[in-house]
């Protein structure tokens, strides 16, 4: 993480976030279609290599702190940070988080969603249903004025209301042209507790919710993180901008 100090972003700074954040909206509907029984995680980040380049792009996870893919593939019980491989082949039945980050013009877009491979169990597609609906309770609840508590809380309470459980361990964050900087946005707390929210401030949140306990379990590649009981993991994660007299979503397509 970066400093602990948050900084507030001016408009020509955002616009540069806004042509960031919609060419990772577009990555991830670039690679909708591929995902599929058959396909390996590898060639979902090969084609997500691919299609960064040519748009005069780069990937930032890429060698950051080490991490030797372009993408994270986060397949089930996977968390987050699960690292594309050629022997991991996607199966009917499957969730697949995908988080794609590009640079563009020394910008960061950070967004991710959950896919489903093929045709979900029951308690799959509920899981992956109230994620997303998770990070839109989170994103409706930043305002002016209000506090970073308020997202965790309204992340939390909906999670925890349909017999999920929300990650404690990997939080959203402050993102601008350095990848992770203050502030931390976690996806569980208390309303009217934590910094205020100011105009100019930019961050993700990107709540992973759990279809058994919360706890994680750290793989011995030093990045993938599973569920600690070997249950489903779900993710979606946008990047916003707080303005004047709301939020703005900065990961959607054109």
């Amino acid at each position: 993480m970066g400093s602990d100090t948050i900084t507030l972003l001016s408009k020509r700074e955002i616009e540069k976030m806004r042509r960031a954040g919609i060419l990772a909206a577009q990555l991830l509907d670039h690679l909708a279609p591929m995902v599929k029984p058959g396909v390996s995680t590898l060639e979902l980040n090969d084609e997500a290599e691919r299609w960064t380049q040519k748009h005069g792009a780069k990937s930032a996870p890429l060698g950051y702190h080490g991490f030797p893919k372009s993408i994270c593939t986060s397949v089930n019980e996977v968390i987050c940070h699960g690292i594309p491989n050629e022997k991991q082949i996607l199966k009917d039945g499957d969730i697949i988080n995908i988080d794609v980050t590009p640079i563009l013009d020394g910008y960061y877009g950070d967004t991710s969603r959950t896919f489903f491979v093929g045709t979900p169990s029951p308690t799959a597609k509920k899981l992956v249903e109230v994620t997303e609906e998770c990070l839109r309770r989170g994103i409706e609840a930043v305002s002016p004025n209000g506090k970073i508590g308020d997202i965790g809380a309204a992340i939390q309470e909906y999670a925890e209301a349909q017999g999920f459980s929300v990650v404690r361990d990997f939080v959203g964050h402050g993102i601008s042209n350095i990848f992770h900087t203050a502030p931390q946005i976690p996806h569980y707390g208390t309303r009217g507790k934590g910094k205020r929210l100011r105009p100019g401030m930019v961050f993700t949140i990107e709540p992973m919710i759990n279809e058994g306990t919360w706890e994680a379990v750290i793989l011995e590649d030093k990045w993938t993180a599973i569920t600690k009981d070997g249950k489903l993991s779900a993710q979606f994660e946008h990047t916003l901008a707080v303005t004047e007299d709301g939020v703005e979503i900065l990961t959607l397509p054109e």
